[in-house]
């Protein structure tokens, strides 16, 4: 307003008195110079401190990006600012990815929940479970990450596509520790899981210890094999281990793999009509079933009973559930896989409390890694717990003995005796 005030001025005057002084004109111009420039500074430097002490300017000091940051908290300093790398956090996220799989719910969950808010004094956990869809998970963890959360626990739906949701973390100064299965991103803070090719290897021992029997029972050496999901690592992890064991007896016609599928989403049903559809393409004659976890194992046993074969092909399972520790009871399934996840939950929680206080995980991980199986991908410090077989001579004195699973619990609707457990 003042600037264009002054531009008009000469002209009246101009007007309204003749000619005007060339000296005069060459001197208007330079005081306007002289006072509007300080001015103009003036006007946006003052503009910008006040924009900045009042958080609006995209770069001030409690900027989100437009939108209101409500988990700042004192950082080491004592300034007030977005928590980065977990420092100072209280509020996490626990994203898990599916319920056909009893343990998700039954175990994980309420563990998780119980191990962080013990190890993190005032923590909040905000729980999505993404029913097994990759692209669920990935809004779940962006709506975490909107809100707030400035920790996250993944437990991803598909090893490659949560990569994506680590990247929007790291964006945020946010860490994601793996639980349970890998993420195949080298920005992955941590992982906490279990050996899993420990765990096929303890599948593939028992059956290479156990199996002479069903074939000579079966009169077969047909044996199927049942994956979990491929874009699961852990179902890739237990494979690999499991064939350590059963490959040499695949190579010697001690034992014949007739059938082996990777099942999406470790869907119970489709465990099941892959079972059904190999016994019909080779008139039942089987004696082995590797199936990867306890609750495709159920189905896998369903499938049997509908051809009277249940109790006489060899089952495994894995996660010691309820319904696995009664098959094996029944005598319909021959092994499980017990990994406590309540060492899983504490341990996750651990560097949950690590992250925090900002101490660092190394004491705990021992300088422990894991490679991600990907060209030119590094790998991620690790806690893995160990993993134990069980069958029907050692339900007592492992799961029963840690309280993982009741006696009350496996023996429900089972006869008085059974398994020489059941009261």
């Amino acid at each position: 307003m003042p600037d264009r005030d002054r531009q008009r001025l000469p002209e009246t005057v101009d007007q309204q008195i003749g000619p005007v002084d060339a000296s005069r004109t060459q001197k208007s111009p330079n005081f306007a110079i002289i006072i509007g420039i300080p001015l103009l500074l003036l006007v946006l430097v003052g503009g910008s401190i006040l924009l900045y002490t009042n958080d609006i300017f995209p770069f001030s000091k409690n900027s989100s990006g437009g939108k209101s940051n409500t988990s700042n908290k004192s950082n080491s300093s004592g300034n007030t600012g977005a928590i980065v790398n977990g420092r100072g956090c209280t509020k996490i996220g626990v994203l898990l990815p599916e319920a056909t799989t009893a343990r998700w719910e039954n175990k994980d969950y309420p563990l998780l929940v119980a191990a962080i808010t013990k190890a993190v004094p005032g923590a909040t956990v905000d729980y999505n479970n993404a029913q097994g869809f990759a692209d669920i998970q990935q809004t779940q963890a962006q709506t975490d990450l909107t809100n707030g959360d400035c920790i996250l626990v993944l437990a991803p739906v598909d090893s490659i596509k949560s990569s994506s949701i680590v990247a929007a973390a790291k964006a945020k100064g946010v860490p994601v520790i793996a639980y349970d299965r890998l993420i195949y991103s080298n920005d992955t803070n941590s992982y906490v899981s279990f050996d899993g090719v420990a765990v096929g290897k303890l599948q593939g021992d028992y059956i290479a210890a156990h199996y002479q029997s069903y074939v000579t029972a079966n009169g077969t050496p047909n044996t199927v094999v049942i994956n979990g999901a491929k874009e699961d690592n852990n179902a890739l992890l237990f494979s690999k281990g499991a064939h350590q064991a059963l490959d040499p007896l695949f190579s010697s016609g001690a034992l014949k793999n007739i059938y082996e599928k990777f099942t999406r989403g470790w869907i119970n049903a489709t465990a099941q009509a892959e079972m059904q559809a190999a016994l019909l393409a080779n008139s039942n004659n089987i004696a082995i079933a590797y199936v990867a976890n306890d609750s495709m194992a159920n189905s896998v046993i369903a499938a049997l009973k509908a051809v009277n074969l249940n109790g006489k092909v060899l089952v495994t399972g894995q996660d010691a559930t309820v319904a696995g520790i009664q098959n094996i009871l029944k005598g319909d399934q021959a092994m499980t896989v017990y990994k406590a996840f309540t060492k899983e939950a504490s341990a996750t929680a651990q560097v949950i409390a690590a992250l925090s206080a900002g101490t660092g995980i190394t004491s705990l991980t021992s300088g422990a890694t894991t490679q991600i199986p990907l060209s030119g991908y590094g790998s991620i410090p690790s806690i893995l717990e160990t993993p134990v077989v069980v069958d029907k001579t050692k339900i007592q004195s492992t799961v029963i003995a840690d309280n993982f699973v009741t006696v009350s619990d496996i023996c429900a609707g089972l006869p008085s005796g059974t398994g020489g457990i059941c009261p």
